[in-house]
């Protein structure tokens, strides 16, 4: 995705880094949670809940119209 002004490109980059990675790990914790494994969830749960701050992190960097360009493109 290319950010609207040149300046935020890196940040948005990031943003998107993040959601895909908890994307990920979110599916890696529905596939956890569906043998059974506790300690897996828990696991693939904490990794999910730093992925997603990281991205609040770098979405709050970002002026308004890019986030909604971000939540937009990704969802």
């Amino acid at each position: 995705m290319i950010a609207k002004t040149k300046k935020n490109q890196s940040m948005v980059n990031r943003c998107i880094k993040a959601l895909q990675r908890y994307d990920a790990l979110n599916t890696l914790r529905d596939v956890a949670d569906n043998d059974g494994n506790e300690r897996e969830v828990n696991k693939y749960n904490r990794l999910c809940e730093n992925a997603f701050d990281k991205y609040l992190t770098y979405s709050y960097e970002l002026p308004k119209y890019e986030q909604k360009r971000i939540e937009k493109f990704f969802y």
